[in-house]
């Protein structure tokens, strides 16, 4: 039964993926969702933005946070899930599936790109006035809805990664307010 339902969900995953670059796919916005894939490269936008927010008093305590929230989900996705499921990338899986960004050193599952996204996103939402979580929150989005895209992902890589990203978020604010961190 368990393998009847992993079928169906790998089955699902790269039918996705297929409709994504069959129907959504456009030459003319490759490059702006090669752009918005790019903005997750090692987390250098997260991070960059973490630490510029140190720099600054009132929003000292959402840099500190969100770095604390990547670092802990970078430790569940890139060392430990990653290597212990070591699901192969999608366009190596699908026949058919095209990959816009060159092969990918590390494993697919969860995306690496969306946890850090949504780590900090999860941070900033319940740390900073709403309008600036609400804007971090869809840059996450859309930096999930990119590896899509590019082909670099499955859906579920992606889902996986953005419940990563928001429990480490809650985590870390949690233990904030707690005071244990």
């Amino acid at each position: 039964m368990m393998d009847t339902f992993m079928d169906t969900l790998i089955h699902l995953d790269g039918s996705c993926l297929l409709w994504i670059q069959e129907n959504l796919r456009q030459g003319s916005w490759d490059a702006l969702w090669t752009r918005i894939t790019s903005l997750g490269d090692k987390g250098w936008f997260w991070l960059a933005l973490a630490l510029l927010l140190i720099l600054f008093p009132r929003t000292r305590k959402a840099g500190i946070l969100a770095l604390a929230a990547m670092v802990l989900c970078a430790l569940v996705t890139n060392v430990c899930l990653k290597n212990l499921v070591a699901r192969p990338r999608p366009y190596t899986q699908v026949p058919g599936l095209t990959s816009l960004l060159p092969p990918q050193s590390d494993w697919s599952f969860p995306s690496g790109h969306t946890t850090a996204s949504f780590a900090s996103a999860g941070v900033y939402l319940r740390t900073l006035p709403q309008r600036y979580g609400t804007a971090a929150l869809i840059l996450a989005a859309l930096i999930a809805f990119s590896r899509l895209y590019v082909g670099v992902h499955y859906p579920t890589d992606v889902l996986a990664g953005l419940a990563i990203g928001l429990l480490g978020s809650w985590i870390v604010c949690s233990a904030a307010r707690r005071n244990t961190f």
